[in-house]
């Protein structure tokens, strides 16, 4: 990232290969309520606004969380346009079935499948919206792209432990604030 901010114009393809696939994953994973074709519109997005901001790019710090971040801002913005468009998108009426799964996160065989609906998809993400930006990528590391503490905590630059911590902070906020918005 910093070759990149430098102007070495082969860094970006460096930079591109490196983070592309994660990043990938964590759209698609947020955008599961919609198609693959979201997420790569995301990804695209967000390779763009990081070209935009290359310069406040903070030089030496790991550039993973902070493109999370401009990655995550910009699917909710994606999908806050959808929400006003008056365009329908094919597969958007489709309510995709939750995967039940134990306490380790293996699929569980005798549970019954629920399905999400969008407004609780809406929820959830404008939810995780109103997170500070260290439990929400916590959350999103662990959860949503389904990494182990310690890959996480690596991710992210920080121990395990402060990433638990954050973890328990995001999941004790979101479960207010859907209570919340549930009683109103």
């Amino acid at each position: 990232m910093q070759r990149y901010c430098e102007g070495d114009g082969a860094a970006f393809r460096d930079l591109y290969a490196a983070v592309a696939p994660k990043v990938m994953a964590y759209l698609t994973g947020l955008a599961r309520a919609y198609d693959r074709s979201v997420a790569e519109d995301v990804l695209q997005q967000t390779f763009l606004k990081l070209h935009n901001a290359r310069a406040a790019y903070v030089r030496g710090a790991n550039p993973l969380p902070w493109i999370y971040a401009i990655a995550h801002r910009s699917f909710l913005d994606h999908t806050r346009q959808r929400r006003r468009s008056p365009i329908r998108f094919a597969g958007r009426d489709e309510k995709l079935p939750e995967i039940a799964t134990d306490l380790h996160g293996r699929i569980a065989d005798s549970a019954p499948s629920r399905s999400i609906d969008e407004a609780a998809h809406a929820a959830l993400l404008e939810a995780m919206d109103s997170l500070n930006e260290a439990q929400r990528l916590a959350l999103v590391t662990t959860k949503l792209q389904e990494r182990t503490m310690a890959e996480a905590a690596s991710i992210l630059g920080t121990t395990e432990g402060a990433l638990k911590v954050r973890a328990h902070r995001a999941y004790n906020a979101l479960r207010a604030i859907l209570v919340d918005a549930e009683a109103a």
